[in-house]
């Protein structure tokens, strides 16, 4: 491969499961670029020395997972203001000094998911309950707090988490955030319009996500972030009862679309085959969803 075609990859540890590399090699396809996305695996300790010198390892840029998100912030020259918000990047390219720059992607990938998944549930979601209080809990406390929703509940299986993220957002938000025990999550269902789980409860080879969605508004939207399997418990339940349910593939397929534009400099777009594509990759490696 010549040197001069744009290149970029996901670094991780580990990384093998990543499936970063499927989405944007289906756009180079799909447009008929001449490039390449690779994963790399980095570990800890040279993360610092890989991404200072992704230019010279001939990368454009790298999206960045798991347990890289945070640790990357001080390697950033130009931070990005969700990045900066958030302590936390998922999206790294160089500008036209080389210098690095970085950003997080994960807010626009929950929002645009949400928007496509459920139209208009920003205008009927005064209320959110946000199950989790790790990192991705806090993109999405961030994502709601941009779209206006009125009143957000952390609820966490430790409560001084829950306690601690809403607490971080308090001083911004105006105290629109708030922790609710978990033991106390059937309290406040009946006024929850939007139930977003932020956890990996639920997740393929994770403990199960135990909730009885009963006082839940039948008019209200459920989110799992987790998408292997593709339907959880949790959505298989708000969906037996009528509720409308967006399962968590759209939210890696949204987030992948910026890094795609400035690495390649062609907008993609999250299709249907696209996401049968992905989807597909996950039932062949999952066969129980």
């Amino acid at each position: 491969m010549s040197a001069t075609l744009p290149k970029a990859c996901v670094i991780g540890h580990p990384i093998g499961h990543s499936r970063s590399p499927l989405i944007h090699g289906h756009w180079l396809r799909e447009h008929g670029l001449a490039g390449a996305y690779e994963k790399v695996d980095v570990a800890p300790d040279d993360l610092g020395a890989f991404v200072t010198s992704l230019a010279e390892r001939g990368y454009v840029g790298a999206n960045v997972t798991v347990p890289h998100k945070e640790a990357v912030i001080p390697h950033i020259v130009h931070l990005g203001d969700t990045a900066a918000a958030l302590d936390a990047a998922n999206t790294l390219w160089l500008n036209e000094d080389g210098e690095l720059c970085g950003d997080n992607t994960d807010v626009a990938g929950f929002l645009g998911n949400l928007d496509e998944g459920a139209p208009g549930w920003d205008a009927r979601a005064e209320v959110a309950l946000v199950l989790g209080a790790g990192g991705a809990a806090k993109a999405v406390v961030y994502a709601l707090l941009t779209r206006g929703v009125q009143r957000v509940l952390i609820s966490n299986r430790s409560f001084s988490r829950a306690e601690a993220l809403a607490e971080r957002f308090r001083g911004a938000s105006n105290g629109r955030v708030e922790a609710a025990p978990w033991q106390d999550i059937g309290k406040v269902l009946p006024q929850t319009k939007l139930l977003v789980n932020a956890t990996s409860l639920g997740m393929f080879g994770q403990d199960r996500l135990v909730i009885d969605l009963t006082g839940l508004p039948v008019n209200a939207v459920v989110n799992d972030i987790v998408y292997v399997p593709l339907e959880t418990e949790l959505l298989a339940q708000a969906r037996s009862r009528g509720i409308l349910g967006v399962d968590g593939l759209g939210m890696l397929l949204h987030q992948a679309v910026p890094g795609f534009e400035r690495w390649f400099g062609v907008l993609p777009r999250v299709t249907p085959k696209l996401r049968e594509h992905i989807a597909s990759d996950v039932l062949r490696h999952y066969p129980g969803n």
